[in-house]
């Protein structure tokens, strides 16, 4: 039997087994701050309201992350963990260059199109957070700016690719391409402007066209639309 086959000690065992535990409970914790914030902002998040939505005491759910801020952090960390696995990742299969780019963006309006009604921590944060300097605002930031990051290499590759006109400012484009999705928001969710998500969907094919991308050969499925987005 080699060392990596014996049995653990009944001490490291049960050593094991809490941490295991620890863990899924942190985990339970950050999913259900996530749907609090989410409601009422990072800044509305507290130790106390979260021990009464997990029913948990206020020093169970403290030691977990001993602050506030702390908590706050775990929260960014967690959405943008699940915005790169229903976003990022999923486009990587399609071709480098436009196809790539489309389907980044089609995967951002998806989830766009859900968060008009549940909220989006980037943007509650950004308004949050946007002259509070700290590491909550770093976390936000690093977030968007890792986002930001890999749009501009979908951008670059199209170029690379003969999709996009080789002059394409790849600033400019994603600049633009992200307003598409605040004025989604501010559209959808705030002024309940019908029509909202067909517009954030005219307003990337004509950035596209403009820095010479040929016409989509099919037509996008549509998002899943929150009642408040439908036409």
């Amino acid at each position: 039997m080699s060392v990596t086959e014996l049995p653990l000690k009944p001490g490291r065992a049960r050593e094991g087994k809490a941490l295991q535990k620890g863990q899924q409970t942190k985990a339970a914790i950050v999913d259900a701050a996530l749907g609090l914030a989410t409601q009422i902002g990072l800044e509305g998040l507290s130790i106390g309201a979260l021990a009464e939505v997990t029913q948990m005491s206020k020093s169970g759910v403290f030691a977990h992350f001993g602050s506030r801020e702390e908590l706050q952090i775990s929260v960014i960390r967690e959405y943008h963990q699940r915005f790169e696995q229903e976003v990022f990742y999923p486009a990587l299969s399609e071709p480098r260059g436009l196809p790539r780019l489309r389907a980044m963006f089609a995967n951002w309006m998806k989830r766009t199109s859900v968060e008009i009604d549940s909220g989006c921590i980037y943007i509650s944060g950004a308004v949050e957070f946007d002259d509070r300097p700290g590491p909550v605002r770093d976390a936000l930031a690093w977030s968007v700016q890792t986002w930001h990051a890999g749009m501009k290499r979908a951008i670059n590759l199209a170029k690379q690719e003969g999709h996009l006109d080789g002059a394409t400012d790849e600033e400019q484009m994603l600049f633009e391409i992200h307003g598409l999705i605040l004025a989604l928001h501010y559209e959808a969710r705030f002024l309940k402007t019908p029509g909202s998500i067909a517009r954030a969907n005219a307003g990337f094919e004509n950035i596209l066209r403009r820095c010479g991308a040929a016409a989509s050969p099919k037509s996008p499925k549509p998002a899943r639309l929150a009642k408040s987005a439908k036409e």
